[in-house]
Order: C-alpha cells, then structure tokens, then sequence
C-alpha cells in the first residue's frame, strides 16, 4: 500500500476504510452485534480514529493472532451456539446490502453460505517449471462475507490448525460440512493495494 498507516485506517472519500465496512453490516441491521479484530498495537489508534470522526457504532474489539484463523477464532470466543456469524475483511467497504442479505438468509436456511464471483480472464495452472492452461469455468474467487451457523464455526475451529486454513470456508469444509456458494458482488473488492483504493474510491463517486 506504501503507507505507513494500516490498509484498514486509510481514508476512502473522507471516512477511514473500516468505519466504512462496519457502517454496511449496522445498516443492514442495527441490531447486529459487531466484533474488530484488531492487532494489539492498533487497537489504541483505532480508538483514537473512533472519536475524530465521531463514530458511535457500538461494537467489540478483540486482539487478532499470528494469522487470519487465529485472529477469527479469538473472536469467536465468546460466540454462543446457535446464532448465525458472518466473518467480513474489514477492507472490503463496498460491500452491499443485497449481498449480507443473500448470505444471511442462505446461511439461516442451508448452515452456510460464500459469496464467489466468476472469473473474467484467462488462467494458467503452474507445476514445477511447466505451466498448462486451466479451465477457468471450474474456479471461483472467493469473497466476503462468508456466513455461518456459529455451530459448524465453533466445531471447525476445535480442528487442529493447518496452513490451508486460509478462510472459514475451507475451516469448515474440512470439519465435514458442505459449502454452499452464492452469487458475490463484482466491486465488492478487497482493498490490498494503492489502486484498489484509487478503483474503490471511483466507484463511489461514479457508481
């Protein structure tokens, strides 16, 4: 991002990128109770970004681990069973109302749900040296939210962990649970570059 200011805390048109995503899930319900993960040597920053721009959300802050799937499972530490819990990167802030809709409500009637989108361009599959041409129809990008039954998520998480725990989709999935996918959102993009701010920023103005 060549900012010394965490991808999450840069501002997008004015409001810091992650007030942005936490305001889409409370608009969709403000009744949701909201928990950031947050490294321990953010957590006083944010804090402190909270009341520049006078953010009154209500919401819980736990400290993020080594990677994602410590970081999620930290957070689910005080999840109770029975409810259904949505895991959203905090820099995808253009995430739309429809889609945590699509999500939620699949995830009420079939345990889950995970937003995917086709891919547009062609791709190539590496193996050593060699590299061969893959059919891009039998792939997916996986975004976020990924929407759970707080049940199958404190089940998976008692799994010993391995690297290819990468999301919560392959979490549960290897705890013996199907995924089922739904249609994700195009510019529901997930900010990791100084472009994808620039894009996600024109979005806004023009979309």
């Amino acid at each position: 991002m060549q900012s010394d200011i965490p991808k999450q805390f840069l501002l997008l048109n004015e409001d810091p990128v992650l007030i942005r995503t936490i305001r889409a899930f409370h608009q969709y319900n403000p009744e949701m109770e909201i928990i950031v993960v947050l490294p321990q040597d953010q957590i006083k920053y944010w804090k402190t970004l909270c009341k520049k721009y006078r953010f009154n959300i209500p919401h819980e802050i736990a400290e993020g681990g080594k990677t994602r799937h410590h970081s999620v499972k930290n957070a689910m530490s005080g999840i109770e069973p029975g409810v259904i819990v949505a895991v959203h990167d905090g820099v995808r802030p253009l995430i739309s109302l429809a889609l945590i809709r699509t999500c939620f409500d699949t995830a009420a009637i079939l345990g889950n749900a995970v937003p995917v989108i086709e891919l547009s361009e062609s791709i190539r599959e590496l193996e050593g040296e060699k590299n061969t041409r893959a059919d891009r129809s039998r792939f997916r990008l996986v975004q976020t939210p990924q929407v759970f039954h707080s049940d199958q998520l404190i089940e998976a998480f008692g799994l010993t962990y391995k690297p290819i725990f990468t999301d919560e989709a392959t979490l549960v999935e290897s705890a013996g649970h199907k995924i089922h996918l739904v249609k994700g959102q195009p510019d529901n993009i997930k900010i990791t570059t100084a472009l994808d701010l620039c894009i996600a920023s024109t979005i806004l103005e023009n979309c």
